[in-house]
């Protein structure tokens, strides 16, 4: 009869074990994304933010936010598709650097990915190698058929043109906003 007894203590444990377990990984966890399809471009809405040039670098940090406009939640698996063009001619493209990995992302939810490209100084005159626009192409991972279009602001959300003297841009892997 003990023995039965301690059984049921023992298993009484781990069922509460797993519900905690599960109450804690929740609904952003990698173990729910298999729940819920990919994100797709239209149903994301789209931000660039070129951040204050630090003094005497030559690179340019800026930052993709991203958040989830769709009817409910989706799965945010990998690097986001980033270019930036001039017209039919030089174009400079994001390169992810690291281990994307998948991010449930709710109904509201943002994602935020970190860019850093070589910024060409203002007396540049200009080149083949130089890419200077106002706009960025973007999309979703594994969705590059829907491509938006998304105007690079300053930090106060004034349009700003990016100046870019390479054809790569270092982009972090992508990671979910703090609330």
């Amino acid at each position: 009869m003990r023995r039965r007894s301690l059984l049921a203590v023992v298993a009484a444990a781990l069922a509460l074990t797993v519900t905690a377990g599960l109450a804690l990984t929740g609904c952003g966890s990698a173990r729910m994304a298999a729940l819920h399809a990919n994100c797709t471009t239209k149903g994301l809405r789209w931000q660039l933010t070129v951040l204050k040039k630090k003094p005497h670098t030559e690179q340019r940090e800026a930052r993709l936010s991203i958040a989830n406009t769709g009817a409910g939640p989706c799965v945010f698996q990998g690097f986001p598709l980033f270019e930036v063009h001039v017209g039919k001619g030089p174009e400079s493209d994001a390169e992810g650097h690291g281990k994307a990995l998948p991010i449930d992302l709710g109904r509201g939810g943002t994602v935020l990915a970190a860019l850093r490209y070589r910024d060409c100084p203002g007396s540049t005159p200009p080149s083949a190698a130089m890419v200077s626009n106002d706009r960025a192409v973007v999309a979703a991972p594994r969705d590059y058929r829907g491509a938006q279009l998304v105007e690079a602001r300053d930090e106060k959300g004034k349009r700003l043109r990016m100046t870019l003297c390479a054809d790569r841009i270092w982009m972090d892997p992508p990671r979910e906003a703090a609330e």
